[in-house]
């Protein structure tokens, strides 16, 4: 790749006669008057491969029309691989960034066709409101829209909808591909289950050395041999996990539990947060068989049984994320996020902090609200006294004091600390990262004492203060 195709995605691939065409456009560009319209250019597309050639096509195109249109090119947000489905463009990594904080830079949003833009009405309605309040405008190569009138607002709203049907048919057809699969005793889609491969046509057979893994693992689980002992022997033995990462007793346990051990279908059941997985059943109520047994009916039961009789309840997943400071609290050791974990044993239960990538979660650090508390303490001491600013986004002015748009930083009246006591723990959370603060958890283990002792160091970056800066949410929190 030469110097100017450096410029680009990596994995787009711009043909000379492509690079020789965005060179003359580029020319055109310059030679437009310092006061024209700026464009921000959005590309996107959901699959990227080796073949593809669509997005410099999509740039090509759009940069042709800016040149028809007299616009100057700013920029291009690239977001390839991405979905307009489940990712609306203030999300979208490329975009989403020129939205949310180089709104001043630009005045139009260009796009190949509606559904490389968005797929979802209330996405475009969103943009739409989120132009109106801006002083943007949306163009499309391919669909006329003019956001100027009532009429053209509807319109543009009208070809959403028209491409969010077409999003729900895929969608359609995809789920009736699954639940055809699913009944079908060949392996049309899907990733195979740990103990077993596919034969390259459509039917699953046993993987020799997973087999063996297996049935070792039955054999210790049923002379008593805890879940993370025998982590410990397959990690020491270098044995390979057959989905990459290491072994845990967690992915270790799943495993062991799956009934699609015994050669049969299964799916995913989340029964309150637990993850299982459960049989699926013909019309006539009998399991889809899809392979040779690893172990028999009598042989899984029994594994269940020997399981069972040193188990400890899975832990709920906590719907409001795996800690109150994800993000912020990491392991000293291995560098990553400390998650609160719980395990009931015998109707009690503990909560403990933990890390991922330490073998079996390094020593757990009890009472994770405990650190909490001590983490906002120093928080607090550390940061509390800092004014909050407000950045907001200024149209600009016409008139004798006419304005470009700009962003304004000006202060609330109030300190961090004043905005964290009066708001929840999560403000105080989201402050934190948006500010790339983190604290470092370490846990020295005592003699004769089973808690380990746990430190906390808290790393603030010299950039703290102007990366506290609170910038007004443009965007709703849609849930998607």
């Amino acid at each position: 790749m030469n110097e100017k195709q450096g410029t680009f995605t990596a994995g787009v691939h711009w043909r000379e006669p492509d690079l020789a065409m965005l060179e003359e456009l580029q020319r055109a560009e310059r030679a437009l008057p310092a006061d024209a319209p700026r464009a921000l250019i959005s590309v996107r597309l959901s699959a990227l491969t080796a073949d593809t050639t669509s997005p410099v096509r999509q740039e090509l195109e759009l940069r042709s029309l800016a040149k028809e249109r007299g616009l100057r090119v700013v920029g291009v947000a690239r977001d390839l691989n991405a979905s307009a489905t489940r990712v609306p463009p203030w999300q979208r990594k490329e975009l989403g960034r020129w939205l949310n904080d180089r709104v001043p830079d630009f005045d139009v949003i260009l796009f190949w066709k509606m559904d490389r833009f968005v797929r979802r009405v209330t996405d475009l309605s969103t943009m739409i409101d989120w132009c109106s309040a801006q002083g943007k405008t949306l163009l499309s190569k391919h669909d006329v829209i003019d956001l100027s009138t009532p009429l053209g607002k509807a319109t543009a709203e009208l070809i959403g909808a028209l491409a969010e049907i077409e999003t729900g048919s895929t969608s359609a057809r995809v789920t009736s591909l699954w639940d055809y699969a699913r009944t079908q005793s060949d392996w049309l889609v899907g990733k195979p289950p740990y103990g077993y491969v596919t034969d390259g046509g459509g039917k699953l057979v046993i993987e020799p050395q997973a087999q063996r893994v297996l049935r070792w693992c039955h054999g210790a689980a049923v002379r008593g041999i805890t879940a993370r002992r025998m982590t410990a022997v397959l990690i020491r033995g270098g044995v390979p996990t057959g989905g990459g990462g290491q072994w845990t007793a967690s992915t270790l346990l799943r495993r062991l539990r799956n009934p699609a051990l015994m050669g049969l279908r299964v799916v995913e059941d989340k029964d309150g947060g637990v993850r299982r997985s459960r049989v699926v059943r013909a019309k006539d109520g009998v399991p889809v068989r899809v392979a040779h047994p690893v172990f028999t009916e009598a042989e899984w039961q029994t594994l269940q049984t020997a399981l069972d009789r040193r188990s400890k309840s899975q832990s709920h997943r906590n719907p409001g994320g795996a800690t109150a400071f994800l993000g912020v609290l990491v392991c000293t050791d291995c560098g990553t996020n400390m998650t609160a974990q719980r395990t009931a044993v015998r109707g009690r239960t503990y909560s403990y902090l933990r890390c991922r990538s330490c073998p079996s979660g390094g020593l757990g650090a009890p009472d994770p609200d405990a650190v909490y508390r001590r983490l906002r303490a120093q928080v607090m001491n550390a940061l509390g006294a800092q004014p909050v600013r407000i950045r907001e986004y200024v149209r600009g002015g016409a008139g004798p004091r006419q304005t470009e748009p700009h962003w304004v930083i000006s202060a609330s009246g109030e300190t961090f600390g004043d905005r964290w006591e009066r708001e929840s723990q999560e403000v105080m959370a989201d402050d934190l990262r948006r500010a790339g603060v983190t604290c470092q958890v370490s846990r020295t283990k005592i003699p004769r004492t089973r808690a380990p002792e746990v430190e906390l160091e808290l790393s603030i970056p010299p950039d703290a203060a102007e990366r506290l800066i609170v910038k007004q949410e443009a965007f709703p929190d849609v849930a998607r």
